[in-house]
Order: C-alpha cells, then sequence, then structure tokens
C-alpha cells in the first residue's frame, strides 16, 4: 500500500509539469504520477492544495466538469493561455499535454 504523503506530493509534482496552453485529464494525472485508475484521488489533492495550475486539468475527453462561476473561470483561464475549446471541451488534439512513460 502506498502512503497518501508520497500519493499526494507525486500528483502535486504531475500537475506541476502541466505548462501553460496544455491541458491534461484527471486520469491522465494519475497515470502520470504512477497511480492508474486514482482520479479521484487528483480531484482530492486539487481540492486540498493552493498554487496549482488547477485549471488545467479536466474530465475525460477535455470536458470542463466544474459547474457555475468556477466553470467560466477555468474557460477563461484557460483561453488566456490560448487553449481553445469546442463547446465546453476542450480542443485536445491541440492541447493534451503528455506525460513521460513511467
Amino acid at each position: 500500500m502506498v502512503e497518501p504523503n508520497k500519493m499526494h506530493v507525486r500528483i502535486v509534482a504531475a500537475i506541476r509539469q502541466i505548462p501553460r496552453g496544455k491541458v491534461s485529464t484527471y486520469g491522465a494525472v494519475a497515470c502520470g504520477a504512477g497511480y492508474p485508475g486514482a482520479a479521484r484521488q487528483v480531484v482530492g489533492v486539487l481540492h486540498r492544495s493552493l498554487g496549482l495550475p488547477w485549471h488545467r486539468v479536466l474530465g475525460a475527453g477535455g470536458e470542463v466538469k466544474l459547474r457555475g462561476d468556477s466553470a467560466i473561470e477555468q474557460r477563461l483561464r484557460l483561453e488566456s493561455e490560448g487553449v481553445r475549446f469546442r463547446g465546453r471541451r476542450v480542443d485536445m488534439k491541440a492541447h493534451e499535454f503528455r506525460f513521460a512513460r513511467r
């Protein structure tokens, strides 16, 4: 079993790798941190951490999963970085960040 603090540190490190103008999904961040299937833990880390580029992490297929003002803020932040949308989804072909294979 992985100690929770180690998981938290590795997820934070993966999120920090996503550069300006790129996005990733909760599931891809989990895989990039070495924890495939831990998308919910990525959500938890984002809720508990400050100073992360939270707006660069999306739901499967590039969908903005937040609602209300938070969804608007996420979209505006991404658009300010040059990220293009198709409806509620980011153009993942153009903007998806790929983590190095572990």
